[in-house]
């Protein structure tokens, strides 16, 4: 069940993954995390997202062995529907050491295709690091279990009958592409 926050939230992130949803060959979610998360939370949200027939963007998975990183997640973030960002302590560490995350996140606040995961920490300590960033509503695993959270997220992304079968009303359903 999405909030009524939730609807106004992510229309806007469908209303551009529909007008995105026929440029061949991206991948569905870009996932922006902190590298201190890559086998914790960031491993679970990508490994429950792909069991949901999401294709994610994952920098442990993605830059090989002597690519250039930030090459490699410039393609990334071109070559993606939608970004979600995993908030959590050691991204706003991260967020404040100006690295790779900062710049990651702060091409996806340029688009209107950024949904925000807060994990092990609060939307207040977000909006002190960034407040662009805060000022996005997103979800929480303070309110629902990541597997919720993939589980919204993965019907926002794809095109499934299935998928579009439990879309709530007022978010607006998705056509297939073509």
């Amino acid at each position: 069940m999405y909030t009524s926050t939730e609807v106004r939230t992510l229309t806007p992130v469908r209303e551009n993954v529909e007008k995105r949803a026929s440029v061949p060959g991206l991948r569905d979610v870009f996932l922006c995390h902190a590298w201190d998360d890559r086998k914790g939370a960031a491993q679970e949200l990508h490994d429950l997202l792909e069991s949901r027939s999401v294709s994610v963007w994952f920098s442990e998975k993605d830059v090989l062995l002597g690519a250039t990183l930030l090459r490699e997640i410039d393609k990334g973030l071109a070559r993606s529907r939608v970004g979600i960002v995993l908030v959590t302590p050691a991204l706003l560490r991260r967020l404040e050491g100006e690295g790779i995350a900062d710049k990651e996140l702060s091409a996806l606040l340029a688009r209107d295709l950024l949904v925000p995961i807060v994990h092990g920490t609060t939307y207040e300590a977000l909006r002190e690091v960034s407040p662009l960033l805060g000022s996005r509503s997103g979800l929480s695993t303070a309110e629902e279990p990541m597997a919720n959270i993939a589980a919204k997220l993965a019907e926002l992304v794809t095109f499934s009958p299935e998928a579009q079968s439990i879309i709530p009303p007022g978010l607006p359903r998705q056509t297939a592409p073509g």
